[in-house]
């Protein structure tokens, strides 16, 4: 496969029975399949990136992240894969998760910047230090966010149409999909031009900033934001696990309560309210990050 090439995710039906009971048919695209370490929709936001920094010689690779951030996971993972050294900017202050474990074995080098530094990273001169100390890295936003996440993020929907055939669908009507930074949703709308709503299950709060990321990627048109967070960022609560216990025996297909469970409670309770009409086809992201689980599990 050539380097940076973008794994096929399947695209399986997803049958459960609040979607059958309100005449919904829909499919999910499986991005948590497409690699065991470079899982997701990460992938696809890291790609633009990873061909950027090799264009332009960069020694390494830099970005920001919590301390179970599924996106330092990848990031760090295709570092070692595709020959960058790594360096993660952490929130908080130093703790030991089975992330942390992993980015430190994967080769990366992590800098805790406490709360109040890590607010920062929004500041117009947060990147100068970290630029002197590493020269010529590449610096990735945090999530792997912005224009250069979006356009990659563009090509799941070429994933998704060249796979409709193998369901006997000749089209789709919408998309549904977990929105953190929104830099996914961005793609997806970017990628459809109007041909097919995306909505997107904010699973943060609405202060981090998601609303204004994907106005400032795609505009105002395309897509619907759905209140998804359930209270706060990373909030688990007993009804949401116990749904993804449920849906994971019913559809066999795993699932993790920060992106694709809150999600995908978040689509049950809108077919449930009458949101769409019997007979339309949805197709749900899975945008992987299951490593993630093992943080609360």
């Amino acid at each position: 496969m050539p380097e940076f090439s973008l794994p096929q995710a399947p695209l399986q039906r997803l049958d459960l029975p609040w979607l059958q009971q309100a005449g919904i048919e829909a499919a999910t695209l499986r991005l948590d399949l497409i690699d065991p370490l470079i899982s997701g929709n990460k992938w696809f936001k890291l790609r633009h990136h990873l061909l950027e920094a090799r264009q332009a010689g960069s020694p390494g690779l830099i970005s920001l992240g919590g301390n179970h951030s599924n996106h330092l996971h990848a990031l760090a993972a295709a570092g070692k894969r595709f020959g960058f050294a790594t360096a993660g900017l952490l929130r908080g202050h130093e703790q030991d998760t089975p992330t942390v474990r992993d980015l430190r074995a994967l080769g990366m080098q992590l800098h805790w910047l406490g709360y109040g530094g890590y607010r920062a990273r929004h500041n117009v001169d947060f990147w100068l230090p970290w630029h002197e100390r590493y020269p010529g890295w590449h610096c990735i936003p945090e999530g792997g966010g912005g224009l250069l996440g979006a356009q990659g993020c563009a090509l799941i929907v070429m994933q998704c149409r060249a796979q409709l055939a193998l369901l006997g669908w000749q089209d789709y009507d919408a998309w549904w999909l977990a929105a953190g930074t929104g830099t996914t949703l961005a793609g997806l709308v970017l990628a459809e031009a109007g041909a097919h709503p995306v909505h997107g299950a904010l699973a943060v709060p609405l202060d981090h900033g998601g609303p204004e990321t994907v106005a400032s990627l795609c505009g105002a048109q395309g897509y619907t934001l759905h209140e998804a967070s359930r209270g706060g960022f990373a909030r688990i609560d007993d009804e949401l696990l116990a749904f993804i216990a449920e849906t994971e025996q019913q559809a066999g297909m795993p699932l993790e309560a920060l992106y694709t469970g809150k999600a995908l409670l978040a689509l049950r309770d809108q077919v449930e309210a009458g949101r769409f009409t019997p007979g339309t086809r949805l197709v749900f992201l899975h945008t992987g990050g299951l490593q993630g689980r093992r943080g609360y599990l």
